[in-house]
């Protein structure tokens, strides 16, 4: 079907988009309506972890779709109940609320923030988060977020947070008040160029927060379900956060997130949260077996190998074309270049003939790599060669 042939104008205009249709996919591979393929290295921004049409997957929603969707979050159901049991069990924290993205984890995060400190800190509510951080685009989320301009985007922001740096714990202390409930962060910062938090940092964190009484939050939202090479980024720094967000890769695909809190600081009452698809059956199953994939043995393993992998050939590139090295986390990725020809080399990859490549820019310095988890080691090096012939290619 020619590109001509889709009335593209009955969506609305949200972002500029290539005129090609994407209409099917398997593993790191995505066809168009003309037949081209493409190595995909976004994978939704990190929410395919296992790749394009997973047949676990598949196998869920099928057994699933055919027994029961969606009862209300009214009642409980199985899937829900199992995959929030495999997420306690995995991790260090007690209850989950399911979620349908992860702006609406961080909102439910805000809001239990806020309700733990009316119940233990006289009405605290302010949450320090950091510059260059990114939370979701609820209005909430986008002035809980350091992206430079949307503090102003849609004014009047929400009121109440206060922006720290990454990696400066006094920036963080400075910030602290009466009114402080809690800190926010990425454990790294994914939009903000691909920014790890070091482990004196995070550690640093949890000790301030204990010594003030506050919650220390973490937005896992692109970091968690083995992104990381560990199930939960935080299992890196040797902490316990109070409060944790999930979304993108949780679901695999399927629009589920979620919002892990301690015991004690369940605090929501009936009423105070909820959501009409929340924890539906559906998405569930299909979290359960993600989950389950996700913590086969060797699983994350084999993610830390490929991280590394992908991780030295970064590098290699680097160091062959004069650029600023590569940083991030398991396969969650950056290329530091030398100029800002991000976008150029994001639109020459993707228009490679006879197969184009997939790439995502957030800065124009930079290009940020976010593979399927189960990529393999050769879809890896074929990125690496392809990549080094675009940036040949360009800079001749």
């Amino acid at each position: 079907m020619e590109f001509s042939q889709y009335n593209v104008n009955t969506l609305m205009e949200i972002t500029s988009r290539p005129d090609l249709v994407f209409v099917r996919g398997q593993g790191s591979w995505l066809e168009d309506n003309t037949g081209k393929r493409y190595l995909d290295f976004i994978q939704g921004w990190a929410v395919n972890c296992l790749g394009h049409t997973a047949p676990e997957m598949l196998r869920a929603l099928n057994e699933q779709a055919a027994k029961l969707m969606n009862p209300s979050p009214a009642y409980y159901n199985e899937p829900s109940l199992q995959l929030a049991q495999r997420l306690t069990q995995g991790s260090v924290f007690d209850r989950v609320f399911f979620a349908n993205s992860g702006a609406e984890a961080n909102e439910g995060a805000i809001k239990l923030a806020r309700k733990w400190g009316k119940v233990n800190r006289n009405g605290a509510y302010k949450i320090i988060t950091m510059d260059h951080s990114f939370h979701g685009r609820t209005l909430a989320t986008m002035s809980a977020s350091g992206k430079p301009g949307w503090g102003t985007m849609f004014a009047p922001q929400v009121d109440g947070f206060p922006k720290a740096n990454l990696n400066d714990l006094d920036s963080v202390h400075k910030l602290i008040d009466a009114q402080t409930v809690a800190v926010m962060l990425e454990p790294v910062q994914g939009e903000g160029g691909v920014i790890p938090a070091t482990t004196e940092f995070m550690q640093g964190l949890r000790k301030l927060a204990d010594q003030h009484g506050i919650l220390l939050i973490v937005d896992e939202v692109q970091t968690g379900m083995g992104r990381t090479g560990t199930m939960f980024a935080y299992q890196q720094f040797g902490i316990t956060p109070d409060i944790m967000t999930l979304g993108k890769g949780i679901g695999g695909g399927v629009p589920l997130a979620a919002l892990l809190a301690r015991q004690d600081v369940s605090v929501f009452s009936h009423g105070e949260q909820g959501g009409t698809y929340n924890g539906n059956p559906l998405m569930t199953a299909v979290g359960v077996a993600v989950f389950d994939v996700l913590n086969a043995p060797g699983f994350l393993d084999s993610v830390q190998a490929r991280g590394r992998q992908l991780s030295e050939g970064l590098f290699k590139l680097s160091a062959k074309w004069g650029m600023h090295g590569e940083r991030g986390a398991g396969l969650l990725r950056a290329l530091v270049m030398d100029r800002d020809d991000g976008p150029a080399i994001v639109d020459a990859a993707r228009k490679l003939e006879p197969q184009g490549m997939l790439l995502n820019a957030p800065r124009g310095n930079l290009l940020r790599f976010m593979p399927a988890l189960n990529v393999t080691e050769q879809e890896i090096d074929l990125m690496l060669k392809t990549l080094d012939g675009v940036i040949a290619a360009m800079r001749g």
